[in-house]
């Protein structure tokens, strides 16, 4: 099967300082891939390399068999690249329904009863159709996470970056995403999965790899990329 993700000697610098340094990486349609590495590694550089926000110094990215290294980050999205973001940041003012209708209309150009359906039917799989005409600010931590990843799945992603959607919650909470997250994977979207929550990752990803220093260390199972002295010492020091 043709990968959905290809990524090429990929590289980032800031003034002298080399964020990502040839990174090559390879994702298959489907996948559930977890992405780790220390503070500092490189994770969030890279998965904005690959969303558009930021771009590249060196490499080639390619989405979909298509080129997307110069293209835009709302090109990349409407191409079917989609991330929630760590620290969620809804329109407060707004209600849930209506945090959802503004990707809808950026994809679609529309806002009609089609697409107030198709919001309904995102909000009851992330467990949040009874707050859909609650006003954002009045959500909980946990609730604010699957409105994010609503939100992103509002773009009909063919790709999802999750990052961090699972930080500052609690164990049951974890497990309530992880839910989501297989659901979503189990319709076909492919998922890289960036997170601290190693129990997390690990339960999730089918391939684990792992940055440090802007590059990539380690990949393999689960299993594997734990036991890598490599990835040890990433960690925890020599």
């Amino acid at each position: 099967m043709d990968p959905i993700l290809k990524i090429d000697q990929l590289s980032k610098t800031f003034g002298g300082f080399a964020a990502l340094n040839g990174v090559n990486l390879t994702v298959k349609r489907g996948e559930r891939l977890g992405l780790i590495g220390p503070n500092g590694s490189g994770k969030t550089t890279l998965i904005n390399c690959i969303s558009g926000s930021l771009e590249p110094s060196a490499g080639h990215i390619h989405f979909d068999g298509r080129d997307i290294s110069a293209e835009r980050a709302h090109v990349r999205t409407k191409l079917g690249i989609a991330r929630s973001f760590q620290i969620p940041k809804p329109f407060s003012s707004m209600t849930v329904m209506e945090n959802l209708l503004v990707p809808f209309a950026f994809v679609t150009g529309l806002d009609g009863p089609k697409e107030r359906d198709k919001a309904m039917e995102i909000l009851t799989r992330m467990g949040l159709a009874d707050k859909a005409h609650v006003q954002s600010n009045q959500l909980s931590q946990v609730e604010l996470r699957k409105m994010e990843l609503a939100r992103a799945m509002a773009a009909s992603p063919k790709l999802l970056i999750s990052d961090e959607a699972m930080a500052g919650l609690a164990g049951a909470e974890v497990d309530e995403v992880l839910e989501i997250l297989f659901d979503l994977s189990a319709s076909g979207i492919t998922i890289i999965m960036i997170e601290h929550i190693m129990q997390a990752v690990m339960a999730f990803s089918q391939r684990v790899v792992c940055l440090d220093t802007g590059q990539i260390i380690c990949e393999g199972t689960p299993q594997e990329v734990v036991k890598n002295p490599d990835v040890q010492r990433a960690y925890l020091g020599d």
